[in-house]
């Protein structure tokens, strides 16, 4: 469970381990576009906007086509992960098709050996998309972070020969043993089923995310449900990611459960109004920066410790909390930021000719990605 106050993620910088990737969209065989992927990506965009330190454990091949604020591990004997998404647009009468989801190539794994050992970390984020996590990287991660916070998509994914994506029952995962030493496990609607809710919530917090409608909170003594914010969607594409960095934020910064969980809504629906990796306007970054500290002012002034039962209960003032949020994205959008992505919508016709050598030539419509949309993978429930 959540650790006490003398190992709270405030004393110390963070440790985001996950690789990055090179996403492809197909709709009808044809390529309608490219983009980096993987939930670092959309992680650090929050970390980085709302100055949260931390370190990142990336791996990537030497044809990596992007730049990014964080310089990745590059293996010269590896290619980076890609993954192909394939929609058929005929799927129903609203053209809207199932996603079935390939991994075509995978870069080398984040093992063990490749964290730092020597330095202790407040907080730990394993949020791996290819299958790059694995149980004893994950154990060094509870060894050495105060906390840590699990996307369940890297421990319940795994590939057919033809790189299919599928999800298994958390219980065959390997990774089940490890539930009692890990703060928070954060799954989508869909991905919930693959688990036990109501058995591991008695192991570690649950986070269940459910687009629009907000996410519910799950632990051993209780459930409570967030409130979203709206949002006016154009690609859902890393909004479970960039929920799970806002919430890691209000963590950070001393805010009670319930409260971050509005933090991290507040990212998914900034994030799912932008296409591709989203850039926030730095005048709302500070709104929000802000509003947390202020928000942390008021609950620390008048809570004198701070247990597992406050840190779960909504504390007074929570729904004013929320209005203050939404009222931070009434600033009118102007992209900066003191770290921009250089993020073309797709890579140089060099990089693209190695990423899509089967797909050369064909037109690109529009700019998309692959991972908030529903997947449609074989499914083999617990």
């Amino acid at each position: 469970m959540v650790r006490d106050q003398k190992t709270s993620p405030q004393r110390l910088g963070g440790l985001v381990v996950g690789n990055y990737c090179h996403d492809v969209l197909i709709r009808d065989g044809v390529v309608v576009g490219e983009t980096l992927g993987g939930a670092v990506a959309f992680i650090s965009a929050v970390l980085d906007g709302i100055s949260i330190p931390y370190n990142l454990v990336s791996k990537v091949g030497p044809d990596f086509a992007y730049t990014t604020c964080r310089s990745p591990i590059v293996i010269p004997t590896s290619r980076t992960t890609l993954f192909h998404a394939h929609f058929d647009s005929d799927i129903d009468g609203n053209g809207n098709g199932d996603r079935v989801l390939k991994r075509v190539t995978v870069c080398d794994p984040i093992r063990a050996s490749d964290l730092d050992t020597e330095s202790k970390f407040g907080f730990g984020m394993a949020v791996g998309v290819g299958g790059e996590i694995k149980p004893e990287t994950l154990e060094r991660m509870v060894d050495i972070c105060d906390l840590v916070l699990v996307d369940i998509q890297a421990l319940i994914r795994e590939f057919d020969e033809d790189g299919t994506v599928k999800l298994v029952g958390l219980k065959e995962s390997g990774f089940f043993h490890l539930l009692p030493r890990l703060g928070f496990l954060k799954a989508s609607e869909e991905e919930a089923v693959y688990m036990d809710v109501e058995e591991v919530r008695k192991m570690c917090c649950v986070v269940v995310t459910h687009g629009k409608e907000g996410c519910n909170v799950y632990w051993k003594d209780g459930e409570l449900e967030i409130k979203p914010f709206e949002a006016n969607q154009v690609d859902p594409t890393g909004a479970g990611d960039s929920f799970l960095g806002g919430f890691v934020a209000g963590l950070v910064h001393g805010l009670p459960v319930p409260d971050a969980a509005l933090v991290g809504n507040l990212f998914g629906s900034l994030t799912v109004a932008q296409i591709g990796l989203p850039k926030f306007d730095s005048r709302l970054l500070q709104r929000v920066k802000d509003e947390v500290q202020r928000r942390k002012m008021q609950f620390t002034s008048s809570h004198e410790r701070q247990d597992d039962e406050l840190r779960f209960v909504k504390p007074a003032g929570h729904e004013q909390f929320h209005a203050s949020l939404d009222a931070a994205k009434l600033i009118p959008t102007c992209i900066s930021q003191e770290c921009q992505w250089d993020l073309p919508s797709s890579p140089p016709r060099a990089v693209e000719k190695a990423i899509l050598p089967q797909y050369a030539g064909q037109p690109k419509l529009v700019l998309n990605s692959i991972y908030e949309e529903k997947l449609h993978a074989v499914e083999d429930k617990p």
